[in-house]
């Protein structure tokens, strides 16, 4: 595995699926933009570490326990693009949708960039937002 496939899975684990906010800062550059997301609230944004922290915090606030699993990584000259499922249960209130206690569950790809001292500097990312609040919807009752 290259050196920036296993910094993007040592990532993910860390920080997504454990919630460490305190590791944020090894693997970020200081600017990381979220170049397209639809449906995150920080696309189009460049953020510093700490409000990278913050989105993961808020991000993971209604899914304590969401896990993303890679499902394939191919890397380029200065990006690894990563197919994934993400899992996770909802534990807590999300704008609209109260807490359940259901699995939702989610695929998607996201490519994400790199310095040249192997920090991730950004994403571009397609995810099945839309299968997420039809879960929520159907959840509701």
């Amino acid at each position: 595995m290259s050196v920036r496939k296993a910094r993007l899975a040592a990532f993910i684990e860390s920080v997504w699926n454990r919630g460490e906010a305190e590791a944020v800062t090894g693997y970020l550059a200081p600017a990381y933009t979220v170049y397209h997301d639809p449906g995150d609230p920080w696309e189009g944004r460049t953020l510093d570490p700490a409000a990278f922290t913050e989105r993961l915090i808020q991000s993971r606030a209604p899914f304590p326990d969401q896990r993303f699993t890679a499902l394939r990584m191919a890397e380029d000259e200065d990006a690894v693009i990563m197919t994934w499922t993400w899992e996770a249960t909802h534990l807590g209130d999300f704008p609209g949708f109260p807490a359940t206690g259901r699995t939702i569950r989610m695929s998607g790809a996201t490519s994400y960039s790199f310095d040249a001292e192997d920090r991730l500097t950004g994403h571009w990312q397609i995810a099945d937002r839309l299968g997420v609040f039809q879960q929520l919807q159907a959840n509701r009752g």
